[in-house]
């Protein structure tokens, strides 16, 4: 049965959030995020005194009277941002599980929203194996949002993925431009980390949601049980095996999982890199209401 969250009441709900940005980014000319550069709009910021070569309209004559000296008025920058959306496709994402894909689909549309409403420039990228696949290209406007909403929902999650190699693969990653957000379970043999460090080095800001499932979180699998993984390519795949889950089991896959998520966490922080993890049981304005504010991606 297929799942969906997208529909006029979830987007209408987005409409008092933005995109809360570094503001040491240099972006592209037009847009709604305040930059720490002087510009061209009509918010005044600060003076500073007249030097050679400056233009003199923008001299102030009222501080010329009093003072005898020259100064320039200075007003903020606006600027257009980069926002990048790689969704992880690969079968742990949404294959036997269909409201972890449709959650993780939402995740990405509100993100999405969000930027086109900034005006800024958008970008989904879809991971699947070692390709990076942008069907859209660069997006801006909320008429092309809407027109790609509609083949983003009919995303099929199948395969594995290698987050490192889609993302060195992607050839529009821009540089000190704006936000890219991986969002994936991370349950992956494959080395994200060095994903993330790619990103860094183009100085992006970088954003990681882990969306996980409730039975990964909080298995009940009890007795003997044939796991088959769903990014094996067929039933002799090795990752596929038969157990006897004990408590002890149990107990090691909690320690596990507790571990890959205190890792991740540590790793973000020490690089000023966002990271969210949720289950694809909470409600979604949880997540975008509180997390992303909390951690001050979102104003």
């Amino acid at each position: 049965m297929k799942v969906s969250y997208l529909n006029d009441e979830f987007f209408s709900r987005l409409e008092t959030l933005s995109l809360n940005l570094r503001s040491n980014l240099s972006g592209y000319f037009g847009g709604k995020h305040l930059v720490r550069t002087y510009g061209q709009t009509v918010e005044f910021a600060d003076f500073r005194e007249y030097q050679l070569g400056d233009d003199i309209r923008r001299i102030d004559w009222n501080l010329f009277s009093r003072f005898e000296k020259y100064f320039l008025r200075l007003f903020t920058d606006e600027r257009q941002m980069q926002i990048q959306l790689f969704l992880d496709c690969s079968g742990s994402m949404g294959k036997e599980d269909p409201q972890k894909g449709a959650y993780s689909v939402a995740a990405t549309a509100a993100l999405g929203f969000l930027a086109v409403q900034n005006m800024d420039k958008l970008s989904f990228h879809f991971m699947r194996g070692t390709a990076d696949e942008n069907p859209f290209g660069t997006i801006v406007g909320k008429n092309s949002f809407f027109r790609a909403i509609g083949a983003i929902e009919e995303i099929e999650f199948a395969d594995d993925t290698d987050i490192a190699a889609c993302i060195a693969g992607c050839r529009d990653t821009g540089s000190n431009n704006g936000l890219s957000v991986i969002i994936s379970d991370f349950l992956t043999e494959s080395n994200w980390q060095k994903a993330v460090d790619y990103l860094l080095y183009k100085n992006r800001q970088v954003l990681l949601i882990q969306i996980l499932s409730p039975s990964e979180l909080d298995p009940t699998y009890e007795g003997r049980v044939n796991l088959i993984d769903s990014e094996a390519a067929d039933i002799s795949d090795p990752r596929n095996m038969k157990l006897r889950i004990t408590s002890g089991l149990r107990k090691a896959y909690e320690r596990a999982l507790g571990d890959l998520r205190e890792g991740m966490h540590t790793f973000c922080s020490k690089r000023g890199v966002g990271y969210i993890s949720v289950s694809s049981d909470t409600p979604i304005e949880r997540v975008l209401f509180g997390e992303l504010l909390k951690g001050g991606i979102m104003s």
